[in-house]
Order: structure tokens, then sequence, then C-alpha cells
């Protein structure tokens, strides 16, 4: 198993059920239903590519540069995909009205996910 993998793992499952549970119990009161949806988004993609790093841990025992690429595709995805989508969802409650480069920046997060998907085809194609 990798270590490494498994505490970036840990520390994303831990801010996913926090954010999920400040979403359901704190922000419903305050932001829109279009906004808890972003919010809503934002968690469900931060817990599946969290499960996606807890998959590659037991993967990157064998030591494959793929996996490790992998894992820091979903990471970056994480980051940008879903952290966009958060501050997007919060941008009225803090009066945020200069965050229009969020909106690119969320595609690119989607794009790491898709190449961290991509690389562990890869990889499963390329290993014996």
């Amino acid at each position: 198993m990798n270590k490494r993998i498994i505490i970036s793992a840990a520390i994303f499952g831990m801010l996913a059920v926090v954010f999920g549970a400040f979403g359901a119990h704190s922000l419903k009161k305050i932001l829109t239903a279009d906004e808890m949806e972003i919010w809503h988004t934002a968690v469900q993609y931060h817990f599946y590519h969290t499960f996606a790093l807890l998959f590659l841990s037991t993967f990157a025992r064998f030591k494959n540069n793929i996996i490790n690429f992998s894992s820091y595709c979903f990471v970056a995805g994480i980051i940008l995909f879903s952290g966009s989508l958060y501050l997007m969802a919060l941008k009225n409650v803090f009066h945020w009205e200069s965050v229009s480069f969020l909106g690119p920046i969320t595609p690119v997060g989607g794009l790491f996910f898709i190449l961290g998907w991509l690389s562990l085809l890869l990889a499963a194609v390329k290993d014996k």
C-alpha cells in the first residue's frame, strides 16, 4: 500500500464529510437551491475521487509511475473541480463579485479527473 496516497485519501475523506455535513446542516439555511445543488455536486465528486484514491493505494504497491500520476490527477481534480464549486456556491454569501475566474477552473479540475481515470486504465492495460 502506498502511504502517501492513503494519507491523501484520509485527509480528503475527512474534508468531504466535514463539507457535506456543513452543507446539509449550516448552508441549507443561507444558500439558494441552485447554490445547494452546486455544493452537493462538489461533495459528490470529492467523495468519488477520495474513494478512487483509496483504490489506487492498493494498486500502488507495485511502484507504478502511472498509478502515482493518477493519484496526483485525482488530488488536483478534487482541489480544482470541487474546490472551485465550493467557492462558487459561497460567492453570494461572502459577496464575492469578482470570482468569475472560478468558472474556467472547474473544467480544468474535471480534466484532471479524466486524466486520472485514463491513467488508471493505462496502468491496468500495461500490467502483466
